[in-house]
Formats: C-alpha cells, sequence, structure tokens
C-alpha cells in the first residue's frame, strides 16, 4: 500500500507541485463562480477534527467538500474520545478506516506529527502551534491573482513571531520570495524555522523599516488563541508594531495587505488599512475554499495538481 501524502507544513509540497497547486485552485475557482459541476470527490469522506475553534476553517473545508461531491463530518473533542484521553495513534488508525482524508486543528504540532505518523490516509494541518499552511496557500492564491508571480517579491511580516509568521518564512523556500520580519524582542520565530530559509528572510525590529518598498505588508492577531492570559502583557510589547497608515506609506504604492482573520482593528491593524483599498483580505478569506479544495482533490485523488 502507498504511503499516504500529507500536508502539515508547507514544505511537504515541493515548488511545481504548489504551483500546479495554486493553478487549479484558479482553475477550481472559476467553475464554482459559473457554477459549473465539479463533483470530483463523489462518495468521499473529510474527518475534521477541531480542538481549536473556527470560522473560515470550518467552512471553507465543509462547503468546498460539498462543492466536489463528498463529505465533511466535523468532530469537536466533545464530540470524539480523542477529547477523553483515547490515545492520538489509536483515534488516527479508526478514522483512517472510515474517512478518505483527515484535517486538524489543534494546539501542539507533535500531535499532528504522531496523528501522521499512524494513519493511513492524508492528514491536513489545518494549524497548530507552530504552522498554519493552509492559510499560506490562500494567501499565494489571492497574492497571484492580483499580482502574478510573487517570485523575487519583497513581503513585510509585522508582529508576533507565531505559527503564521513560520508558515510565511516556509513559504519563502518554496516561492523564492525575500520577507522582512519585524517583531519586538522577546516575540522572534524559531530560530531553526528562520535559519532554513537562509538570506531570503531578514529579521528586524523597525515596523517602518521592515515595511519599507515592500510589495505586501502582512500581520496577525498580537494574542493568538490559548494566549488570552498573555493579552496585556503583549498589548505593551507590540504597541508600535500596528500596521496604520504610516506602515503602508513606507511599503510601495501598490502592495497589498493581508491578515489571515479574525482581526482586531485598533491593535495589530488600523481600522482605515484593512477597511482601505489596498487591503485584499476578504479575497484572502474566500481563497481558503478554493486553495483548499485543490489540495483535497490532490491528497485524495493524487491528481488535479499533477
Amino acid at each position: 500500500m502507498t504511503a499516504p501524502r500529507h500536508f502539515l507544513t508547507l514544505l511537504d509540497l515541493g515548488p511545481e507541485e504548489h504551483a500546479a497547486l495554486i493553478r487549479r485552485a484558479l482553475e477550481l475557482k472559476r467553475l464554482q463562480r459559473e457554477r459549473r459541476p465539479h463533483r470530483l470527490l463523489e462518495g468521499r469522506v473529510l474527518a475534521m477534527v477541531f480542538e481549536k475553534s473556527s470560522t473560515r476553517t470550518r467552512v471553507s473545508f465543509e462547503a468546498g467538500m460539498a462543492q466536489m461531491g463528498g463529505h465533511a463530518i466535523f468532530l469537536s473533542p466533545r464530540d470524539t474520545q480523542l477529547g477523553r484521553g483515547e490515545p492520538v495513534p489509536d483515534t488516527a488508525r479508526v478514522l483512517s478506516r472510515m474517512a478518505d482524508a483527515i484535517m486538524i486543528r489543534t494546539f501542539e504540532h507533535e500531535k499532528i506529527e504522531t496523528f501522521a505518523a499512524h494513519a493511513t490516509v492524508p492528514v491536513i494541518n489545518a494549524l497548530t502551534d507552530r504552522f498554519h499552511p493552509c492559510q499560506l496557500l490562500a494567501d499565494i492564491l489571492t497574492w497571484v491573482e492580483h499580482r502574478g508571480d510573487i517570485k523575487g517579491r519583497t513581503a513585510a511580516w509585522i508582529g508576533d513571531g507565531n505559527n503564521m509568521c513560520h508558515s510565511w518564512i516556509n513559504a519563502t523556500r518554496v516561492y523564492d520570495f525575500r520577507l522582512r520580519i519585524a517583531v519586538p524582542e522577546g516575540y522572534d520565530p524559531d530560530p531553526d524555522i528562520l535559519a532554513a530559509a537562509g538570506d531570503r528572510v531578514t529579521l528586524m525590529r523597525d515596523p517602518l523599516e521592515a515595511a519599507r518598498d515592500a510589495d505586501l505588508v502582512t500581520t496577525d492577531v498580537w494574542a493568538s488563541m490559548g494566549q488570552e492570559g498573555e493579552q496585556a502583557r503583549r498589548s505593551v510589547a507590540f504597541r508600535n508594531y500596528q500596521v496604520d497608515e504610516r506602515v503602508m506609506a513606507a511599503a510601495k504604492p501598490d502592495a497589498l495587505f493581508m491578515h489571515c482573520l479574525p482581526a482586531h482593528r485598533g491593535e495589530e491593524v488600523a481600522a482605515c488599512v484593512i477597511d482601505g483599498p489596498q487591503s485584499v483580505v476578504w479575497d484572502e478569506a474566500e481563497n481558503r475554499l478554493h486553495a483548499q479544495k485543490a489540495l483535497l482533490e490532490f491528497l485524495i485523488l493524487g491528481s488535479g495538481a499533477g
């Protein structure tokens, strides 16, 4: 039996596979806009394991499976024995017997790695505390729609060195662009992830310097899920890291603004930026649907993106 392909980080697919995936996502988006049937996953089942709450992730995967003729099963910790202490390998083995793919949104990245090691169907990382690769697929898809190839461009990440920051770092290795990261001291991204990207990524402290002549500016909330108790301390540490008019003015005149959402206006981003003409956050949110449909087709059928 052939080992399944998993999508735990962006690096699980090669650059050519990523490029094909983006092309396919654009095609699937066109088919959906034209209301043309594409029931490519007829009879297929996606098990969705949520240990963290979500809006975009749940709706995009569930709608995507429905549009492609398949079915998605939502499983919260209240709905599974995993939430009552069943070993992760046991849950992985059982769900693999009943579903064609498994999507997991959880806290510890090690948990999804253990799950994938014991699953016999594709496992998709829908967010862990270290990576959020599905969001990056949507972000790159959005960039390609608006500006074409991202190769050789410059992006600026401003804020926390979190799971989104890690995925942007990995994206530079796959899509060959440069990334400047502006974070306050004490909130740097993982040094090993940073080092692996080499000179494509530059770490700095000044948001304006990071944004200078950038093609893209992106950020995330200052306190992610599970960090609510740190909100007050983080608000102080990040007070000079809001993406506001000054930051966008430092970037190129046609620079795009992205945010994975949900956003806190007046904290990590000014309302005039996220609701302004350079913001593509709503395209970005919609593109979770189309990028993940391409990913599901690729992982389950081994086609479409090939």
